[in-house]
């Protein structure tokens, strides 16, 4: 699996789930956007840990931070660097992950594929990874918003048997 996903709006994920923090680099957003903390904040605190039984319960809040790329509330047209960081990284909780494979995980996969894994909560493999997605989701949304009159609307109603009125 490639961590970079586009061409003309291209995006880099880095990050771990239990390391210091997690990402998006955005490259190609046009310039003059407005932009702000809290716009993609608002799509974050959607996919949040610990608001339904099957996510992990884990204690992050996933507060979204922008380095570079956004000056006085506007796009610059250079890159856009966004950083969430770990507050509830449990790394010793997976010890017995070692030498242990779970079955429903890229544990394996990414042992066979680069001879080395990441065993702290499934490394790059870990839903957390979402994050730089989401984050880069948010700034994509707003473009075709801005620019092109788009409005991007769906939603989830029903995972097995959780269903939302």
């Amino acid at each position: 699996m490639s961590s970079v996903t586009g061409q003309l709006f291209r995006i880099t994920t880095w990050g771990e789930s239990h390391g210091e923090g997690v990402g998006v680099v955005i490259d190609g957003c046009p310039p003059r956007l407005p932009i702000t903390e809290e716009e993609i904040q608002v799509e974050l605190d959607r996919r949040r840990p610990g608001q339904s039984q099957i996510s992990t319960q884990r204690g992050e809040k996933d507060r979204v931070r922008i380095l570079s790329g956004v000056f006085d509330g506007l796009t610059l047209g250079t890159p856009i660097a966004l950083i969430v960081w770990n507050e509830d990284a449990r790394g010793k909780d997976y010890d017995h992950m070692k030498t242990t494979y779970r079955p429903s995980h890229a544990d394996y996969s990414y042992q066979a594929k680069y001879g080395i894994r990441n065993w702290k909560g499934g490394g790059r493999s870990s839903a957390r990874e979402t994050i730089g997605r989401v984050a880069a989701g948010a700034v994509a949304r707003k473009v075709l918003k801005v620019r092109y009159g788009v409005d991007i609307v769906a939603w989830v109603k029903q995972v097995g048997d959780l269903s939302v009125e």
